[in-house]
């Protein structure tokens, strides 16, 4: 007698399940896969092109200048508008990630009588009107007037604090850039030490300020630090007392935050006169 084979039934239904299930495991795979790459082009983007964008721009608007300035003529600089304190982080750093404390006033805008070398006129917001050299960073980037991210601080330029003196005139000089991200100019900032140099070149003067203090981390909303007598209101202990030509850089801390502020410090030492 032939033995009966018994053929088991497939369940129709059971099968579309099976093969829904794994139509959705594919497609959140895909989601995935693609998700990270669009992370990893952002990460690109922010670290690597807004970087060389930033430089290669800073570096053209620097040129700019010393030719204008070679050649005496009036040049209108940046005329975008904007400017006020605030700006660096990670991506950008005040304001609330921007570079440097927010909210300080420093007074007075007449010009030092003992220089004989300030700026002919106040520059309009976001105007680039001088270069800012670092020898020890091997670096020279634009000073424009007014900390504005998006017209000043992610063009990869070094921003003014407005209502702080201008260079070479008695009380601070007070500037802001990017730790990270768009040129990041202070990106090594905290390799700065007592007794370095830094120029500050307009059309009318070089400045030379030598490096005193430094001031590893303070609150972005610590606004003494570029009062015309700089001091620290959250670290007393950081500072002056007395009035003088000061110099003050400032940065986010530690790098791709913007929860702390680096302050660097500087007394002017020499001004020389163009031509």
């Amino acid at each position: 007698m032939a033995r009966r084979v018994r053929i088991p039934l497939v369940q129709h239904s059971s099968l579309r399940r099976r093969a829904r299930y794994r139509r959705v495991l594919w497609t959140g795979a895909e989601l995935l896969v693609t998700a990270g790459v669009l992370v990893l082009l952002l990460v690109a983007h922010q670290l690597w092109w807004t970087n060389r964008e930033a430089r290669d721009g800073a570096e053209r608007k620097v040129e700019a200048l010393e030719r204008e300035w070679g050649g005496g003529a009036s040049g209108d600089g940046d005329a975008d508008s904007g400017g006020g304190v605030g700006g660096d982080s990670s991506g950008s750093d005040s304001g609330s990630g921007s570079g440097g404390p927010g909210g300080g006033r420093s007074g007075g805008s007449s010009a030092d009588s003992s220089s004989g070398t300030s700026p002919r006129t106040t520059p309009r917001a976001s105007q680039a009107y001088a270069v800012l050299r670092i020898p020890r960073l091997d670096l020279r980037v634009p000073v424009a007037e007014g900390t504005s991210r998006q017209k000043v601080l992610n063009k990869g330029y070094v921003g003014h604090y407005t209502h702080t003196q201008q260079p070479g005139r008695a009380g601070n000089f007070a500037v802001a850039g990017h730790r990270n991200t768009h040129g990041e100019p202070f990106r090594y900032l905290n390799r700065l030490r007592k007794g370095d140099t830094v120029e500050v070149e307009t059309r009318d003067a070089t400045y030379t300020y030598k490096v005193d203090k430094i001031l590893p981390r303070t609150s972005p909303r610590d606004s003494g630090v570029i009062q015309p007598v700089p001091r620290s209101l959250t670290s007393p202990a950081y500072g002056y007392t007395l009035p003088g030509h000061y110099l003050t850089l400032t940065t986010c801390t530690p790098e791709f935050t913007s929860r702390y502020r680096l302050v660097v410090w500087g007394k002017l030492v020499g001004a020389v006169p163009r031509g």
